[in-house]
This record gives structure tokens, sequence and C-alpha cells, in this order.
């Protein structure tokens, strides 16, 4: 079973500039994100607590669908399912 994750642009510089992964063996979209930052190590930090948690300014889509609307990170995903990655951007005036 393979799932594709999105990496957008500011995570890439992390990800040898890669815009798209696919990793295998992910049930779960737990499963998915652990294969990739074991991949992309230096990518764990930016997407993880150090807890072990999902930061919280990181949203990942299962396609429209926010996982944080669904099981969270213990959404189960399909064969061949994308998911995306999308950090928040703060800012102001």
């Amino acid at each position: 079973m393979a799932v594709t994750i999105l990496i957008p642009t500011a995570l890439r510089l992390f990800t040898d500039n890669l815009s798209e992964i696919k990793v295998e063996n992910s049930v779960t979209v737990a499963q998915a994100l652990e294969a990739l930052v074991t991949e992309y190590g230096d990518l764990r930090r930016h997407l993880f607590t150090d807890e072990g948690t999902l930061r919280s300014f990181v949203n990942v889509y299962i396609g429209e669908d926010d996982i944080r609307e669904l099981n969270g990170i213990d959404t189960a995903l399909k064969d061949d399912e994308t998911l995306i990655l999308v950090p928040s951007i703060a800012g102001g005036v």
C-alpha cells in the first residue's frame, strides 16, 4: 500500500527539494508521517513537538478533508491516497 504526501514549498528544504514523496506500508496518517520523517529526519522537528504530537500549526488533509475533522493522525488511509501538508501562516499588520 502506497500513499503520496505533498510537501509544501516551505518544507522542501528538508526533503531534498521534493514536492511529493511516496511512502509504503502506511495504513494510518500517523504511519505515513512517521515513514516520512524517518526518511527525512530534519523534517521531524517541523511537523512534531518534542513529545511526538503533531504541531498545532501543521494542517494535514486527505483531499479536502482536514484530518482533525476525521480521526486525527489515527485516520485510516486507502491505497494511493494523497496527504497534503499545509503549515499555517501567521501574519498581520
